[in-house]
């Protein structure tokens, strides 16, 4: 875990890679939960049994779901200290270049691109690539932006 010690501290690292977090299984109690939640219960997602039968073998995560993962892998890689608050602002490009199959292992690595004054505060500017164990594809690749107010 990588500790910044304020917007000032996290801006003197744009362009490094912060790290990876641990791996972490999709199962398929976490697809359908997110199915439910989003109202995508399409059969790729929450029939084992058609799945089985389908293009990829198996049920996949949807790719929103590997996306809303992003939040909660990150903090495992970075935290940024003394600040107000931080609110996720948006991704400016996100694409999905592998599924991820029931089962999956994933884990995030994060690279940042820039650190900019905003409005309110400072816009984090990251790249999160999200790795699926034993594949040369990722399965996510985000750049996504935060912008984080600090009490300075």
């Amino acid at each position: 875990m990588r500790v910044f010690h304020g917007l000032a501290e996290l801006s003197a690292a744009a362009g490094e890679h912060l790290g990876h977090s641990s791996w972490h299984q999709i199962t398929q109690d976490q697809i359908d939960e997110f199915a439910r939640a989003t109202g995508d219960e399409q059969w790729i997602h929450v029939d084992p049994q058609r799945a089985a039968a389908g293009p990829f073998a198996t049920t996949i995560a949807h790719g929103y779901l590997t996306l809303s993962l992003i939040p909660m892998l990150a903090s495992e890689i970075y935290r940024v200290d003394d600040l107000v608050m931080g609110v996720n602002y948006g991704c400016n490009k996100v694409r999905f270049p592998a599924p991820v199959p029931v089962g999956s292992r994933i884990r995030a690595g994060v690279e940042l691109m820039s650190v900019t004054s905003a409005s309110l505060g400072s816009q984090i500017a990251t790249k999160v690539t999200i790795e699926l164990q034993g594949s040369d594809k990722p399965a996510c690749v985000a750049e996504t932006l935060a912008v984080m107010v600090g009490k300075d």
